[in-house]
């Protein structure tokens, strides 16, 4: 009976987690080697994301330094890199691949607000298809006589509750992001 309402809780914990995934995807003017994550090189074939060719590091606050186990990937690797949404120009010596995060303007700040904003609220509305989605389950196991009017009416309120509680946790995660993009 409450089986839909699992479903639904399940569907909505991997809503924030990939929310949590992107971004941490964006940079707050300081180095993370999860930035490279998204970036995926071909290798003999397969795509295969950066952060598996080789070991990535933060020598600094502002500085990635990339050592790739295959020293025939790195300019493959720095044009991925190039290609890539961050912004940034890689250089190697070599042996290592450097890249150095300039200070976040005002202007790529706001921006960067913009994109969260909309990260989040495309992950609110995914939270209500799923409370939906819910409430058309229940609906359709009390048409079928599998539950009662009255477990329909407790567990769509169920789902509500959880639909609340969830939207106001994907706020936390922008308002804190938020915070942590503006902070200079």
């Amino acid at each position: 009976m409450s089986d839909v309402i699992d479903v639904a809780q399940d569907k909505m914990n991997k809503t924030v987690a990939v929310l949590k995934r992107d971004l941490g995807g964006l940079r707050a003017g300081r180095a993370n080697p999860q930035l490279l994550e998204r970036i995926t090189v071909d290798y003999y074939g397969t795509q295969t994301p950066i952060n598996q060719l080789g070991t990535i590091s933060s020598p600094e606050p502002r500085l990635l330094v990339i050592s790739l186990w295959d020293q025939k990937l790195i300019p493959t690797v720095e044009k991925a890199i190039q290609k890539s949404d961050l912004g940034i120009n890689p250089t190697n010596d070599g042996k290592f691949i450097r890249l150095i995060f300039p200070e976040l303007t005002e202007e790529r700040r706001k921006e960067l607000v913009k994109v969260i904003r909309k990260k989040g609220e495309e992950s609110k509305v995914a939270i209500r298809a799923i409370r939906r989605e819910a409430n058309e389950t229940l609906k359709k196991q009390c048409k079928d006589s599998a539950i009662t009017e009255d477990d329909q009416k407790r567990l769509e309120e169920k789902a509500q509750k959880l639909t609340d509680a969830t939207i106001k946790d994907i706020d936390r995660i922008i308002t804190e992001k938020e915070k942590e993009i503006l902070t200079v």
